[in-house]
């Protein structure tokens, strides 16, 4: 699979330009697991070919803003997906689904925690979901989320200034690579110990406010990133109508302070009810969430009446039971964040080797051993820890047999395609077009090892 020379990415290169499907899996394999040299010219390959095609990087800010005026349809919530194992045939499942649908509104996004536990860095993220659009015949906008590029509570406390950095730095390596969007999670810093909502919200409003004026210097000319917030920690505590008032009154202060007339956030993470990935119990199953729905609906209308955000954003919904899912645009959530399940559906399925799923179970046996709390049972300890084996087993995975990962392929087209016409996205592809059209100068390079973005002048297939 993987291309040996320079003159095998010429030749594959020059096969792209003629709609051959095999010569783009050998680049993008190669844009992934080659020799720097050899991944950065198929990764070059790949996108100039993308480029001509009509697939760009964009926000979704425009979309989101004119929800909150009353100026788009607000009947749908938009699935952000995160896409962290066999990512190629995941992306291409995913995008067959869209295709089908004609949706346009959703997001592939990946988290700070997940770009390092699956080993996939923005700007491969962004090349393989590209490579994915362009082998399925996608065209138009792409949008790609930083999720959770979130402030760690215990290393603030010990270096707050080194933990910004590292958050500020991975945010601009994001926006190098096209992530257009991304949420700010600095809800870890929420202390509830503080006497009134303003003074408990008061450091996370304040470092999501440094956050965002960092993103709005660093974002291409022309773009306006979209921006997300959270006021309670996904597992914690359910949010409030008061918390989310506080939460903005400190932000925009802080805002006009950093960066006066600086765009804000376009939306709202709260908290429900649920947990990242679920709770797992003894035998493997996963504990039945309540979730507040009261709770979703009203900070929704709160958030789009009063503050002209697009709504409300739902975390940790993935493993929710199937039938909760068409409620979501009922009750105005703008937008919803699904990953575990379609994690769970790669290690489960049946075509998935048994012999590969042994080997990384006893990997973790050992490597995550201190993640094992007293009690856990294996299904449990495994259910929790084997996201861990997706960037250690990154290369076996794409080297799954073709039979077995088209049969995966197949049983999570059909969950995304559910999952899309539940959350009313079907439809959507002229309303994201329209409100995210290509903007000159912000299509990202991806090289792996300089700097992840040169303008391109180049546009070709792409208007204004």
């Amino acid at each position: 699979m993987e291309l040996k020379k320079l003159d095998e990415i010429g030749h594959a290169a020059a096969a792209l330009a003629t709609g051959n499907g095999e010569a783009l899996d050998r680049l993008v394999w190669t844009g992934v697991f080659g020799p720097p040299e050899l991944k950065d010219a198929a990764r070059a390959a790949v996108l100039d070919q993308a480029r001509s095609a009509g697939i760009y990087p964009a926000s979704i800010n425009a979309l989101y803003l004119a929800r909150g005026r009353g100026e788009a349809p607000a009947n749908f919530t938009v699935p952000a997906i995160n896409i962290r194992g066999l990512a190629y045939d995941t992306a291409r499942a995913l995008i067959r689904a869209r295709k089908r649908l004609d949706a346009g509104a959703v997001i592939c996004e990946i988290a700070r925690s997940e770009i390092s536990y699956t080993d996939q860095r923005p700007a491969e993220y962004t090349f393989v979901i590209v490579g994915a659009a362009l082998r399925e015949g996608w065209r138009g906008p792409v949008f790609l989320q930083g999720d959770h590029f979130q402030v760690n509570a215990k290393k603030y406390a010990s270096d707050p200034e080194g933990e910004m950095k590292a958050v500020r730095d991975l945010a601009a390596e994001a926006l190098k690579a096209g992530f257009y969007n991304v949420d700010i999670d600095t809800s870890t810093l929420v202390d509830l110990s503080r006497p009134g909502h303003e003074a408990q919200q008061q450091g996370n409003s304040e470092r999501c406010a440094e956050l965002t004026a960092f993103i709005r210097a660093h974002e291409p000319r022309g773009v306006t990133v979209s921006v997300g917030g959270e006021i309670g920690e996904v597992g914690g505590k359910n949010s409030t109508p008061e918390e989310l008032h506080a939460f903005m009154k400190v932000f925009g202060e802080a805002l006009a302070r950093k960066n006066a007339g600086a765009v804000g956030i376009s939306k709202i993470s709260i908290q429900t009810g649920t947990s990242h990935g679920g709770v797992p119990l003894p035998d493997g199953s996963i504990a039945q969430v309540k979730l507040d729905f009261d709770a979703l609906e009203k900070l929704s209308r709160i958030a789009s009446e009063q503050y002209r955000l697009a709504g409300a954003v739902q975390h940790g919904a993935s493993t929710l039971p199937a039938e909760l899912f068409d409620r979501f645009p009922r009750l105005g959530a703008c937008e919803i964040h699904l990953a575990t399940e379609f994690q769970n559906m790669l290690y489960d399925h049946p075509s998935f080797p048994a012999d590969l799923k042994r080997e990384i179970y006893e990997k973790l046996r050992t490597a995550a051993a201190d993640e094992r709390k007293p009690g856990d049972t294996d299904e449990q300890f495994f259910y929790k820890t084997r996201k861990k084996g997706l960037g250690t087993f990154k290369r076996e995975m794409w080297g799954i047999p073709a039979a077995a990962r088209q049969a995966i392929g197949e049983a999570l087209e059909q969950k995304f395609e559910f999952l899309l016409s539940r959350l009313g996205v079907g439809g959507t592809r002229a309303l994201a077009e329209k409100h995210a059209p290509f903007v000159p100068g912000s299509y990202p390079s991806l090289a792996s090892g300089a700097p992840a973005m040169k303008v391109q002048e180049d546009v070709t297939g792409l208007s204004d």
